[in-house]
């Protein structure tokens, strides 16, 4: 019997790019996340497919960061990076539109996003 991990509730590949294309999408669009976007390169492109491949098997998927890139050593990968609370929060906040635009059961949601919350959190690197 498999395990219904994440990545098969939320759907599965498909489902998980449609959520880093929304995510990116809504960063771009939303003034709200304005500070976040301003964070990241021109295209989005490659950031867009490096959060596709670490979602797939954080969600318990193929893992397809390590494969390509190795460990994701998330907090050193963003130390380059002044994230405090806003940045934070904005993350997060982009995050649960993007779940919540492409579908995601609350119940799912709920516990994802407290699991992005606390992977945000420990990317923080400056006060406030």
């Amino acid at each position: 019997m498999q395990q219904q991990t994440p990545y098969l509730l939320i759907g599965g590949e498909v489902a998980v790019s449609k959520l880093c294309d929304r995510f990116y999408e809504l960063m771009a669009s939303v003034p709200q996340f304005a500070e976040l976007r301003a964070m990241h390169p021109a295209d989005l492109k490659h950031s867009r497919d490096k959060l596709f491949m670490f979602l797939s098997g954080w969600f318990g998927g193929p893992d397809l960061y390590v494969q390509k890139i190795g460990h994701p050593k998330l907090r050193q990968r963003h130390m380059p990076f002044a994230i405090g609370e806003a940045e934070r929060d904005q993350w997060v906040a982009c995050m649960v539109l993007a779940m919540e635009d492409i579908g995601v059961e609350p119940a799912l949601r709920e516990k994802l996003l407290a699991s992005f919350f606390n992977t945000a959190d420990f990317m923080r690197n400056k006060a406030v």
